[in-house]
């Protein structure tokens, strides 16, 4: 009976852990580095704090999985909400300040701020001129990894074919 009991919790567990499928969102051009660059909260993987927000950091997925502060829910995600469940935290903006992407922990996860669209761009749902753009600056070296991670900053910006390599996303 014990064992059966046992068995019953195993497979409960189970089943919660595979409806929750996470994903990394990765940029489409790998940029500078053949390891690409995925959405990443700021910080170091279980260490990260939703207040630093966002950035695009080289893919940890290179390592063989995918890394705790980059990993999407992949259901939420095909009804336009980014969520980190590790984090229990959702990508937003603030209205008034529609250039900002924010983490924030996730109040109304029936809010959608964000919508992938068909193209592979991260649109604003409000304002959909606006693509969630990497920076085209010269990337940050980071303290891990070989080669060394790289970071660089996003935002929103009007989108636009000319800088299209650093707005155009998919998942994995």
């Amino acid at each position: 009976m014990k064992t059966l009991f046992t068995l019953f919790i195993l497979f409960i567990f189970t089943s919660k852990l595979s409806a929750s499928e996470t994903v990394e969102i990765h940029l489409l051009d790998n940029l500078d580095d053949k390891r690409g660059y995925c959405l990443d909260i700021k910080g170091h993987k279980s260490k990260a704090k939703i207040e630093k927000g966002l950035q695009a950091h080289t893919c940890y997925s290179y390592q063989g999985k995918i890394s705790i502060d980059q990993g999407f829910d992949k259901h939420k995600l095909m009804n336009s909400i980014f969520y980190i469940p590790a984090f229990l935290a959702c990508m937003e903006t603030e209205y008034n300040l529609k250039t900002s992407v924010k983490l924030k922990k996730c109040e109304d996860e029936k809010e959608i701020y964000f919508i992938f669209n068909d193209e592979g761009q991260i649109i604003l749902s409000d304002d959909k001129l606006l693509c969630l753009t990497v920076s085209n600056k010269s990337p940050r070296k980071g303290k891990g990894g070989n080669p060394l991670h790289l970071m660089r900053d996003i935002s929103l910006k009007k989108c636009s074919s000319v800088n299209s390599k650093f707005q155009l996303w998919s998942f994995r």
